[in-house]
């Protein structure tokens, strides 16, 4: 069957190494607040930190404004306090006392004071690091778009990236949403409107997927002159292979990277309708 072959086909992972960390994306991230961090190194190694905390304060205040990234922190959540009292996190930079609260009840007065930390700026990096690390799954999905935008280039076709639906009048029966696809295609024969994703684990999410673009294509093969592609891969599918299996029965055109070079036929097939394959590079 098709689909057994479909998934047999399924790529294992769509990683690369420079995908794991955006190190650039750390390093902006402590430069910016690295004199701060370097002010709050004042800390470090000192016995009494309330006292110290209270000392720094006074001369600078605005430093303690990272104090939520020293506890792998970014937004500004609620928490109970010791004492009982919901507090949010940037309410401890109202003042020296509720700072050395942050501080003592945190465990960073102890950290600190033993200068299990040497350098704030260092550990800030680290800390970076591994935040950033939970961004690897959005990179995962444009992993899987710039593969299948080398296919296209490595084939010379055109195409176009992140494309609305309201960019054809023809498309009316979206109603009120704004669908983004991740490319275009117009050959001689139709529009190609193509999303793509990659999944190396399952979850819930692939079934909603699934189930979207199920739903999805009807809307645009319906118009003579447009039609819907999904290319996806990913292990992920193997725990969702039902969902996917409906979804491959209801859409005329899905692909994976494996197969992907069939519809690199088609569209050749049908740009070389007139004679000639149209190369736009300015789309590229």
């Amino acid at each position: 069957m098709l689909f057994e072959k479909f998934l047999d086909q399924l790529s294992q992972t769509n990683s690369t190494p420079e995908g794991f960390v955006d190190f650039a994306k750390v390093i902006n991230n402590v430069n910016e607040i690295s004199i701060k961090l370097n002010q709050l190194n004042y800390l470090i190694g000192k016995d009494d930190i309330k006292q110290r905390v209270a000392e720094l304060y006074s001369e600078n205040p605005s430093c303690f404004s990272v104090l939520n990234i020293l506890i792998a922190v970014r937004d500004n959540k609620s928490v109970i306090s010791n004492t009982g009292e919901v507090i949010r996190l940037s309410e401890y930079r109202n003042s020296p006392e509720l700072v050395y609260q942050f501080i003592s009840e945190t465990g960073l007065e102890e950290v600190l004071r033993n200068k299990n930390i040497t350098n704030l700026v260092d550990y800030v990096f680290g800390i970076e690091v591994g935040l950033d690390s939970n961004a690897r799954k959005n990179r995962g999905g444009k992993n899987m778009e710039n593969a299948v935008a080398k296919v296209f280039e490595d084939n010379d076709v055109s195409f176009e990236r992140e494309v609305k639906h309201t960019k054809y009048d023809a498309l009316v029966n979206f109603g009120d949403d704004v669908k983004r696809f991740d490319f275009m295609i117009q050959t001689n024969a139709t529009t190609y409107l193509i999303e793509t994703n990659f999944y190396n684990t399952g979850g819930s999410k692939l079934n909603e997927v699934a189930r979207a673009y199920t739903d999805l294509a009807p809307k645009v093969n319906e118009n003579k002159d447009f039609e819907f592609v999904w290319i996806t891969d990913g292990m992920g599918w193997l725990k969702a292979k039902n969902k996917l299996q409906e979804a491959f029965g209801k859409i005329p055109k899905v692909y994976n990277l494996a197969s992907l070079h069939k519809f690199i036929e088609i569209i050749k097939k049908e740009m070389q309708v007139s004679g000639w394959v149209q190369l736009n590079s300015e789309n590229i």
